[in-house]
């Protein structure tokens, strides 16, 4: 696959001038958060952290999507953190759009260019760092992790986009792929983060209708989005937030391809309640 790119914001504030009005939508479906909207005003700060901000793009809420969270790191040189994670029952993925990221897992040192990926098993030993001399910006996804007796915790790995082989999805001639960085068949792993590429044109043909949250993070392109009987235009750096059972859809405008992350919970049980007991904890 060619013809790669991974944008990433940069704050700021628009004008005195510019229009109120925005794209950003908050259903009881999904949510839509346009990249115009991730300012230095809703930039966050996070414990232990240093020279370091980034934008909130999901987090649980109950009667909406409850899975997981989304974090847009933005690093400034020699910023980073010895203490990034402060939940031991947290696994995480890392995926770097811009700039040079130091990342360390159990005393093994990465050095990762964007489109580097990395997951994170609950309860590793690892810390991040800006050793260059521009801001670094990743995604950070989170997700309390589901324990299940007789199933071992996966391990950690780093790796980057080029180096995996997108799946073509069948019946498409290639125009709907899917990079995966995880085997679906590996029922250690409880979610998936995923990178979807449609070439200009291509189309999701019915209204996909399932239990799993989605966060859906433009990279690169652009195209328009069936979320809920809604139609909303998307591209780079614009964000959608789906819980369960969303009806989504979509078809790429060109000319470059349409490609975003995705997130979505995999591989386990529906629970019956909310006790962590039922977790296997």
């Amino acid at each position: 696959m060619t013809n790669r790119s991974y944008y990433a914001p940069t704050g700021g504030l628009p004008p005195q001038q510019q229009l109120l009005s925005d794209r950003a939508v908050f259903t009881e479906a999904y949510a839509f958060i346009p990249k115009g909207v991730l300012r230095d005003i809703v930039a966050s700060r996070l414990p232990f952290w240093e020279n370091t901000r980034l934008w909130v793009l999901a987090r649980p809420l109950s009667g909406f999507a409850e899975t997981f969270s989304q974090y847009i790191m933005e690093v400034s040189p020699g910023g980073g953190s010895d203490r990034p994670e402060l939940d031991s029952g947290a696994e995480g993925v890392v995926f770097v759009v811009e700039g040079e990221l130091s990342l360390t897992i159990a005393g093994q040192r990465h050095v990762m260019a964007p489109g580097g990926y990395a997951f994170i098993p609950p309860g590793s030993d690892w810390r991040v760092r800006n050793d260059s001399d521009a801001p670094v910006r990743f995604h950070w996804i989170r997700k309390a992790y589901e324990f299940v007796d007789g199933i071992d915790v996966p391990e950690a790995f780093v790796v980057n986009e080029n180096d995996v082989e997108p799946d073509p999805m069948p019946d498409t001639e290639n125009r709907w792929v899917t990079t995966r960085f995880v085997d679906q068949e590996d029922m250690r792993h409880d979610m998936h983060v995923n990178i979807v590429t449609f070439q200009p044109g291509a189309v999701i043909p019915f209204d996909e209708t399932h239990v799993m949250e989605h966060g859906l993070y433009v990279l690169q392109g652009k195209g328009v989005y069936h979320l809920n009987q809604d139609w909303v235009e998307v591209e780079a750096g614009d964000f959608m937030w789906l819980r369960a059972f969303c009806p989504q859809a979509c078809y790429a405008g060109g000319p470059e391809p349409f490609r975003y992350l995705l997130y979505k919970d995999v591989n386990r049980h529906m629970p019956l309640n909310a006790s962590p007991a039922y977790r296997g904890r």
